[in-house]
């Protein structure tokens, strides 16, 4: 056989026979896929492909690609995106004539689809399952197999301890092998020593981490690519059905159809919020609550509930939550001829926490001027739910109790002709004519529920009703959340014990001595350094020491009684 020498010349010292069983007893420790002796892949198509593939599935290339995949999500957060604003995407175009084509041929406007992104993704979850499947299967061996025998010289062993006993050797390892199982280990009787392993848990916590990462993966896509969310907002006595045409905006995943929405519709019966009314707390809401019935398919039976913040209700996938509220004052039009026009409830936007509210009554059809002429109104309007002297631009309170309404009016064209989407809470006067009073001043007026502002020259009236509530409604359908949820719980579960628990082994040796007296020898192999192996043989040794107690010295010029077994670092050992 030939023998290779160092690079100094000298040939290398043989290994002895305990350091093998040392080197076997600490190495089974691991349930990482063992490397290859040669310490590379051979050459070829096939070495190459089991080179990437071990590179792949290693732990640092997982670690890698999980870092990838965070900072991935970086620019999906900061950078608007088409799949949830296009609006927001077309502005910042707009503004950024030489940033956004970039931004378009890197993908960075629909991040989540790009094909950098999913690249990460794939590679993350075939890199994941690479790693696990071996170490799954090899630790599944472990289970079944047998703890490994005593190392010839314990005395190697980072954590060791011997005394003398009169007890017989077979006793003494009866006592340790009861012990060790007492204490929750595997435990065996091999030869002349005990072999006992514990912390398989921390395999298993290693394991379960990294297979809820691999579920979490999973959920989080399954749910980007299904989701749906929607809002509405409805006004006391109106309804919603969860059809697509019924939102006021609606985003959703790539492979979304309307097929997928769960079939329910809904009628806002009444909202209710209350308000504290003393202290510093004053405005601060108490309760927000929309009493609503609902049904679920084409012919289910109405039910009544209550929503609140943070208490939606739940109608197979979908969640309804309640996400704002505000005021709807009831207006009505007329004429020159005193005809009702228009008469609805008109939902206006809070502009402070006092819900000091604004917003637009438009008038498209069916007015007709003091000369007979068919025109467009638009009249701005602002709600005061609670008006006090000296605050007409503000509302003293959050709740109706003074309210007053201050209108604007405009007429001409309201420019719904144009192709030109606005919204409904604005208007555009561009094309549009102020309202005169007597005095030529522009006409304004400030109504209290059932008042009344006449137009001038016989043009009409606008009256202010009442005021209702309304009520915003986000409905969200996003499957795969639950298993997200249990993924990442086990994930925090899985890293802790992976990381608290500590595999160890521990082998208990009882011979007879040259004079006849038992040896006793206890020691402890722990898969990192660690003070818990030598304080746990110390406990061990400690309660085996009562049941086997310790023999007087052959010298009998030494003490009588052999102390208590104190564990301290072995000869060689690391300290």
């Amino acid at each position: 056989m030939s023998k290779t020498t160092a690079t100094d010349g000298t040939p290398p010292a043989a290994a002895t026979p305990e350091d093998q069983d040392l080197g076997v007893a600490g190495s089974q420790l691991s349930t990482a896929p063992a490397e290859s002796p040669t310490g590379g892949p051979t050459l070829g198509l096939v070495g190459w492909a089991r080179w990437y593939w071990r590179q792949l599935t290693s732990m640092r290339v997982a670690l890698l690609l999980l870092l990838l995949l965070a900072l991935g999500a970086i620019p999906g957060s900061l950078i608007p995106q088409t799949g949830s604003d296009a609006t927001k995407v077309a502005d910042f175009e707009q503004r950024h004539t030489t940033l956004a084509p970039v931004y378009e041929k890197l993908g960075l406007f629909h991040v989540y689809s790009s094909v950098w992104f999913s690249a990460i993704y794939i590679l993350l979850f075939v890199s994941l399952i690479g790693c696990i499947v071996p170490r799954t299967w090899q630790f599944a061996g472990q289970l079944r197999g047998r703890p490994p025998g005593a190392p010839r010289r314990l005395t190697r062993l980072p954590a060791y301890t011997t005394w003398r006993t009169e007890a017989e050797p077979e006793q003494v390892r009866e006592a340790a092998l009861a012990l060790l199982k007492k204490r929750r280990f595997r435990a065996l009787l091999a030869g002349d020593a005990v072999a006992a392993e514990k912390g398989y848990l921390r395999e298993v916590g290693n394991l379960a981490f990294h297979i809820a990462l691999i579920v979490m993966l999973v959920a989080f896509a399954w749910g980007q690519l299904f989701k749906t969310e929607g809002n509405k907002l409805v006004v006391e006595g109106d309804g919603f059905s969860n059809t697509l045409i019924s939102y006021d905006d609606f985003k959703s995943g790539t492979l979304f159809s309307t097929d997928d929405l769960t079939p329910f519709s809904f009628t806002l019966d009444k909202f209710t919020g209350t308000y504290e009314t003393s202290g510093p707390n004053t405005g601060t809401p108490r309760t927000y609550q929309a009493a609503i019935t609902y049904s679920v398919g084409a012919y289910g039976k109405d039910k009544k509930t209550l929503v609140k913040v943070n208490h939606p209700l739940e109608i197979g996938d979908s969640k309804v939550y309640l996400t704002a509220h505000g005021y709807a004052p009831v207006v009505t039009v007329r004429d020159g001829k005193g005809d009702v026009v228009y008469r609805d409830a008109v939902p206006l936007l809070p502009l402070d926490s006092n819900v000091t509210s604004s917003g637009v009554v438009k008038v498209y059809d069916g007015y007709k001027n003091a000369k007979g002429a068919g025109e467009q109104l638009g009249i701005k309007a602002t709600l005061l739910p609670t008006y006090t002297e000296g605050s007409e631009a503000a509302s003293t309170f959050p709740a109706l109790l003074n309210p007053v309404l201050n209108l604007t009016p405009y007429h001409g064209d309201l420019g719904v002709d144009s192709g030109i989407p606005q919204s409904v809470y604005q208007l555009d006067t561009a094309h549009m004519k102020e309202f005169k009073d007597s005095k030529d001043l522009q006409l304004r007026g400030n109504l209290k529920p059932g008042q009344t502002m006449t137009l001038p020259n016989g043009a009409g009236s606008i009256t202010y009703d009442g005021t209702k509530e309304w009520a915003n409604f986000q409905v969200t359908q996003q499957p795969g959340s639950g298993w997200a949820l249990g993924g990442a719980l086990t994930a925090i579960f899985g890293l802790a014990g992976s990381l608290f628990i500590q595999r160890r082994r521990v082998w208990v040796r009882a011979v007879k001595g040259a004079d006849g007296v038992t040896v006793v020898e206890m020691a402890g192999l722990g898969r990192s350094e660690s003070a818990k192996v030598p304080e746990e043989l110390g406990v061990l040794a400690g309660t085996l020491y009562d049941q086997a107690p310790g023999a007087p010295e052959a010298d009998p010029t030494d003490s009588p009684d052999s102390p208590e077994p104190e564990v301290v670092p072995a000869e060689g050992a690391e300290k």
